[in-house]
């Protein structure tokens, strides 16, 4: 069986966009709809954080938010690997991150060479990796969320794709552009329902049976 890290934020924990709603179900996170679909071929290990950047701090929060720094202890803890899935850069848009889709791609380009630096051991074998462009902000009637973010954050989550696509093609690692199947809910415009969770691990299964040769 495969093993598969899908290493992510809030999108990937299964925040629920309705202020004070409770986490999404197992069943509805994306993780665990693509395990499914994938009918035992693959485990989907789910290490999504809320507020994880790519690269960058965040000392207002109580548990660290720093992706690069947390990645390798995760990578030792559930190596071996087959495939890891990242789906970040939505925080890191936020003004005090530094606002743009082009330096959440430099993050997510540090992540693959941390992935790809980690497995270094006799023996060790790379895993693949997929760059998933997270779906796009939107405008919303919550009155804390896109304050939170900066006027331009709707703006720049729209070229995403356009930069991570650069990146998968740079590094040579599978690539996949979440708004093509998924898009925020208006209750705060950043995160998803359980239907357009779903969305992604059913958008991701023919990618991944590619990567992995299944």
């Amino acid at each position: 069986m495969k093993t598969i890290l899908a290493f992510g934020d809030s999108l990937t924990f299964g925040a629920n966009p309705i202020p004070g709603g409770q986490r999404h179900p197992y069943e509805d996170r994306w993780p665990t709809v693509l395990e499914r679909a994938l009918d035992g071929q693959a485990r989907v290990i789910a290490e999504g954080l809320g507020g994880r950047t790519t690269v960058r701090d965040d000392f207002w929060a109580a548990a660290d938010r720093n992706g690069a720094r947390l990645l390798p202890t995760l990578l030792e803890s559930h190596s071996p690997l087959d495939l890891v899935i990242i789906m970040l850069g939505t925080n890191d848009l936020k003004p005090f991150h530094g606002r743009t889709a082009q330096e959440a791609a430099n993050g997510v380009r540090r992540l693959v060479q941390i992935v790809r630096g980690h497995y270094q051991k006799p023996g060790d074998v790379t895993p693949g990796i997929i760059l998933v462009a997270p779906p796009h902000l939107r405008d919303t009637d919550h009155p804390e969320m896109m304050l939170h973010f900066g006027d331009s954050a709707i703006a720049q989550s729209k070229l995403f794709a356009q930069w991570y696509k650069l990146r998968a093609d740079e590094y040579g690692t599978g690539f996949f552009d979440a708004s093509t199947v998924a898009e925020a809910h208006p209750a705060d415009g950043v995160h998803l329902d359980a239907a357009n969770s779903r969305k992604i691990g059913e958008g991701l299964v023919p990618i991944v049976k590619q990567v992995l040769g299944l």
